[in-house]
């Protein structure tokens, strides 16, 4: 009887036991949902209004920042000439150059002599020399070799010199602006630097020193500048 009061006892108490577990497993259980519930409330308590501003806002700031993105990259887009408006600024008139006070002689003096390389500086002309389309910057006088080359103007002797692709050369600066350059020469020691000169003094001859020109027959390559750009000597001199 004693063992069996016993046991009912511990059965008891291990109901009980087993109650109060369950108890506190269910409180548990109803803690943990009710701090869920709490923390979704949290994260939605934002309003729509105030979400919806701040990436209004955002995108504003971003903006200006592309906007000025874009204006750094244009200025730094070089300007490109395009080839129409070349062409309309080549086809504008353009004021004539006055040869009128322009006294100019023949460069060379021989009746016979004749061009036998033109000026050109905007087309290509073939070089027998070198093979090739090229710019002439001056004109060439075919004169049989040491025929007297003489100065076109007064002036003073600015260089003498040997020059790696025209040979002996001479330059004179005259009045108005224009400097002439005889290439070619035979000799170029017939006059020296600060000499002054007047129109139709010999200062040299007709050879083949010209390196670019060998091939060619004994001439004069004549340059003219005015204000430092080169011209056609043709326009200045008659032959």
């Amino acid at each position: 009887m004693r063992q069996a009061e016993k046991k009912k006892q511990k059965d008891k108490i291990a109901i009980v036991l087993m109650l109060c577990f369950c108890v506190i497993a269910l409180t548990s259980i109803f803690t943990i949902k009710s701090n869920l519930h709490k923390i979704r409330d949290s994260q939605s308590d934002v309003p729509v209004s105030e979400k919806t501003k701040t990436s209004e806002e955002a995108a504003a700031q971003r903006i200006p920042k592309n906007a000025e993105a874009s204006d750094e990259a244009s200025a730094r887009v070089p300007a490109v000439d395009s080839l129409d408006a070349r062409k309309s600024r080549q086809n504008e008139p353009q004021g004539q150059e006055s040869t009128e006070g322009t006294d100019f002689a023949k460069p060379v003096r021989d009746d016979g002599a004749c061009v036998s390389n033109e000026f050109a500086m905007d087309h290509l002309v073939y070089s027998v020399t070198l093979d090739q389309y090229m710019v002439h910057c001056g004109v060439d006088l075919e004169a049989p070799a040491d025929t007297q080359v003489t100065a076109i103007a007064g002036g003073t002797v600015t260089a003498v010199y040997v020059d790696d692709r025209y040979g002996n050369s001479v330059e004179i600066t005259q009045d108005g602006g224009f400097t002439a350059v005889y290439s070619s020469l035979s000799d170029a020691a017939m006059v020296e630097v600060g000499d002054t000169v007047t129109a139709g003094q010999v200062i040299g001859g007709v050879g083949s020193t010209a390196l670019f020109e060998s091939l060619e027959p004994a001439h004069l390559h004549l340059e003219l500048l005015r204000d430092g750009v080169y011209v056609n000597p043709m326009d200045y001199i008659s032959m």
